[in-house]
């Protein structure tokens, strides 16, 4: 997989991915972010948590990318304790798995409440995947070659959303990309280039390539307010006056003649 990244479809998958990478982390705050697999995509580098660790899901993977990680790590058995990440980067991380339900339960099990979880994946319902099924029947007969890496089964969208909501984790944002044909030509990538925005707008659901955000949420957790800003409101509070006059000391009100 990591070869097909190297290729001419694989950096142009590659520099999408980075920029929607870029914008989903630059305002995400707290303590702990962690990136699982991909090691040519720097997905935490516009972060500024102070605790930002890559791992790796597969040792074989070590020497694949420019950065060296802090560990190894199963998607289905992270190394951290219960609500201990507050960003999570799953970058193709779930076709690569042999239990992407699975991994997907840790992921909900080590994030803090209102934590974020963030995952890229190639679509199989797109003109790259359509390619890659014809590449799968040439192979059958004897020749050919895949357009996309053999790593898994790819996973829609739709079957994603549905796993997230079963884990109360909450779609925030669904993002498709890549609408370029399935060509290996850099030349012709860039001749295809004004498919992008006409893609994103004529035919948004056959992007090669999604990118999903989700916030866990916990059910009945109230978020404290800070004591300034609950305070405040009593502190010009007035007290009502039900009536001006004065009441003599003996409590019985006499009128005039």
């Amino acid at each position: 997989m990591q070869q097909w990244f190297d290729s001419p479809p694989g950096s142009y998958l590659l520099d999408w991915e980075q920029a929607r990478y870029d914008e989903a982390v630059v305002d995400a705050f707290g303590y702990h972010g962690l990136q699982l697999g991909m090691p040519l995509l720097d997905g935490l580098r516009a972060n500024r948590m102070p605790h930002r660790w890559y791992a790796l899901p597969h040792p074989e993977l070590l020497g694949a990318g420019p950065r060296v990680p802090q560990l190894l790590a199963d998607p289905v058995a992270l190394p951290f304790p219960e609500n201990s990440l507050d960003l999570l980067l799953l970058p193709h991380t779930l076709e690569q798995s042999d239990d992407p339900h699975a991994a997907l339960r840790e992921a909900a099990r080590v994030l803090v409440p209102e934590g974020r979880l963030v995952i890229s994946g190639f679509n199989p319902v797109s003109l790259w995947a359509w390619r890659q099924a014809r590449a799968r029947w040439y192979q059958r007969l004897g020749y050919g070659s895949l357009y996309l890496p053999d790593s898994g089964e790819a996973i829609g969208h739709w079957r994603l959303r549905d796993w997230l909501r079963l884990l109360s984790l909450d779609v925030q944002s669904l993002e498709l990309g890549c609408y370029r044909p399935a060509v290996r030509s850099a030349h012709w990538l860039r001749r295809f280039a004004w498919m992008d925005p006409v893609g994103a707008r004529a035919w948004p659901i056959f992007g090669a390539a999604y990118f999903v955000v989700a916030v866990k949420r916990v059910h009945g957790m109230r978020l404290l307010e800070p004591a300034w800003r609950t305070g405040a409101k009593h502190a010009g509070a007035s007290v009502p006056v039900a009536n001006r006059r004065a009441v003599p000391a003996d409590g019985i009100e006499r009128t005039g003649n």
